[in-house]
């Protein structure tokens, strides 16, 4: 089938949600579907406050309806709540459209951290936002019983998984220079990762940042003898990853964490914290993570745990079943929907109030 695929996440962004549906993209059209995406990279675009890597696309409705309706698809997906979200949606209503929505982050609690707006505000938006979608795929259980507590129950499973080719143990690698174990974070370098809760830690060892964000330039000066190695992406990221014997995730605000996969698929044991992300994917995992309220008793329990248990996990997650798991939550669209979606007349684009001035009340 062809899919549009509407999403405010794009590249050069450089997240877990970008590399997620880049490989899913990928997937699909080795399985043999077509994927049309709209995203700001076909817009003008301003910068996000306090992220100017993220673009926020100048879209209205219209333009973005306009790029629907060309490409005629077989099913619609709005990926993010953002500006092209939101025109998509609206055009979608207007027009009768069934479309699928992913939640993907926790923007009340961002929000509510960053600039002290309440959650309560934030979620009535977002349910307005989804609760049109025929359903709101998200990662775990755990996140849809939350959804569903705030007034969106049609939440569904939609799994992730790794590229455990990339990600892979390298014995041949060159470990890095400093006390033992080697402790690494890979992510986002922002205040809701909660990163400083690891960084502050009092535990022997090399700590390892690797990332971009807004939280970089402060926790460079403020964390001198920590390894700030920036954005890497590929092999160079995947060789990180083989260089450290730990992998910590301090945030308690994500839905998933895709990083953990990785690590895990390198063979790296995880210490993080018993909340949600975490405690649903490895929570029933005692073997290949440590999950305690005490981060640093978590990073002594993990540097315990097998490298080989951590890699084997990892495999069980596959971007195939992702992929197969979306298609079979996509709605369709009937057969016909384009034939009936008549353009819209000249006059029909004439506002109410000019129809009255130029006295054709009551036409179009």
């Amino acid at each position: 089938m062809k899919v549009l695929l509407v999403t405010d996440a794009w590249h050069p962004q450089i997240n877990g949600v970008v590399r997620t549906w880049s490989i899913v993209v990928d997937e699909l059209s080795r399985m043999g579907h077509q994927v049309v995406t709209i995203t700001p990279e076909q817009f003008a675009s301003l910068p996000c406050p306090g992220e100017p890597q993220i673009r926020l696309a100048l879209a209205t409705s219209g333009a973005v309806g306009r790029m629907i309706a060309d490409a005629r698809p077989d099913a619609i997906h709005i990926a993010t709540e953002g500006p092209l979200g939101t025109a998509a949606r609206r055009y979608c209503r207007r027009r009768d459209l069934a479309f699928t929505t992913s939640y993907h982050t926790h923007f009340p609690q961002y929000l509510k951290m960053r600039l002290g707006v309440p959650e309560r505000l934030t979620f009535g938006v977002i349910r307005r936002f989804h609760q049109a979608s025929q359903a709101v795929m998200v990662t775990t259980g755990t996140l849809a019983d939350e959804l569903a507590a705030r007034g969106i129950p049609h939440a569904a499973i939609w799994p992730r998984g790794v590229d455990a080719r990339l990600f892979r143990p390298m014995p041949d690698v060159d470990k890095l220079a400093g006390a033992s174990p080697v402790m690494i974070y890979v992510g986002r370098v922002a205040v809701e990762k909660n990163i400083r809760a690891f960084l502050d830690l009092d535990v022997a060892g090399t700590k390892v940042v690797v990332g971009d964000g807004p939280q970089l330039a402060e926790l460079t000066k403020r964390y001198p003898d920590v390894v700030f190695a920036g954005w890497q992406q590929g092999e160079a990221l995947a060789r990180w990853y083989a260089a450290a014997d730990v992998f910590v995730f301090a945030s308690r605000t994500d839905t998933f964490g895709l990083v953990m996969l990785e690590a895990l698929a390198s063979g790296l044991p995880v210490a993080a914290f018993p909340v949600p992300g975490p405690k649903d994917i490895l929570g029933e995992a005692p073997h290949v993570a440590c999950l305690d309220h005490d981060l640093a008793r978590a990073i002594r329990g993990a540097s315990r745990l097998s490298p080989t248990a951590a890699r084997a996990f990892a495999l069980d997650f596959s971007w195939t079943v992702c992929a197969e798991r979306f298609v079979e939550l996509t709605a369709r669209l009937p057969a016909d929907v384009w034939h009936r979606q008549q353009p819209q007349s000249l006059l029909g684009r004439v506002s109410a109030p000019a129809r009255r001035r130029l006295g054709l009340a009551g036409l179009g």
